[in-house]
């Protein structure tokens, strides 16, 4: 108990604060409880707390911290403390430059997914320059590459489906404020879309070895969905899965792409060599040379 109450997480009393020395002290604060990146924590939080972001936050720092603000400051610091993502404190998560509703039942959508879209999106304006192909995205979550790619190529038809239907509740909620249309279906991978023409098939399904759940950090174990991480055994299970559901669908999609984790790059490869529907199959590494996506492309 002496340790939850070395977590709860209090304003110094001696004297009043600028907005700086609070941010300072709260980033302290969670770096003495093994909070990772304790600066850019605190700084969402503060941002959420006061309202302001970007520039205006910068503008304010020297401001005398409100006092108004203080219980809500440190409700949000406490949490934190006690392992909590940001995002799911805050309610949002930017994705592509775009804002994203988040909540404990969805993933959080991460920097490196933005890549898998950059792909996608390259892909298919060379498959098909002038036309609008029929774009599916599995295990949508919080609607981020599909909201994404319906926002960046508005003629490009969208459809997206997760089996828990609290996560599409999300992922619309996230498609109509991006102001984006979005098919959504619910059920277990490609099964509620059964008989339908799929020209781009996406998806970043759970990937982690389900022994290796428990070694995560504890923000991720701890408060994100283990249905959203859980990927069996070895962790390919949802691609082998995918990739043996292609039947359902009217023909293989010309273009497919997963994100996968550390180390499953060549097996993932390998999976889509052995279903013989690409001719050509790439490996994608992220900005620090990590293999973290695999495309099929029909040429």
């Amino acid at each position: 108990m002496g340790h939850e109450r070395d977590q709860v997480y209090r304003m110094s009393p001696e004297r009043s604060m600028s907005i700086r020395e609070a941010l300072i002290e709260a980033s302290s604060f969670l770096g003495s409880c093994g909070v990772l990146e304790p600066q850019h924590n605190a700084r969402l939080l503060l941002e959420h707390v006061l309202g302001l972001e970007g520039t205006a936050f910068y503008a304010a720092l020297g401001d005398p911290f409100p006092a108004s603000g203080k219980e809500a400051w440190e409700a949000v610091v406490t949490r934190k403390a006690a392992g909590e993502p940001a995002q799911y404190i805050i309610g949002r998560q930017e994705f592509y430059g775009r804002p994203f509703a988040v909540s404990p039942s969805v993933l959080i959508p991460r920097p490196e997914t933005e890549l898998l879209v950059e792909a996608i999106l390259q892909h298919g304006d060379r498959l098909w320059p002038n036309g609008a192909p029929q774009a599916l995205d599995i295990g949508t979550g919080s609607g981020a590459i599909a909201v994404t790619l319906a926002a960046e190529r508005p003629n490009w038809r969208m459809a997206a489906g997760d089996i828990s239907g609290a996560a599409l509740e999300m992922a619309a909620r996230n498609a109509a404020a991006n102001g984006v249309a979005v098919e959504f279906r619910e059920g277990d991978l490609l099964t509620p879309f059964a008989g339908a023409a799929v020209d781009i098939l996406v998806s970043n399904p759970p990937y982690i070895p389900a022994a290796d759940i428990a070694g995560l950090q504890p923000e991720v174990r701890d408060h994100e969905p283990r249905m959203a991480l859980d990927g069996g055994p070895d962790g390919l299970g949802p691609y082998r899965a995918i990739l043996e559901q292609l039947g359902l669908l009217e023909a293989p999609p010309r273009l497919i792409g997963f994100e996968l984790g550390m180390g499953q790059a060549r097996d993932v490869a390998a999976l889509l060599e052995q279903a013989g529907h690409w001719s050509t199959i790439l490996i994608v590494p992220d900005l620090a040379g990590i293999e973290r996506h695999v495309l099929g492309v029909l040429e």
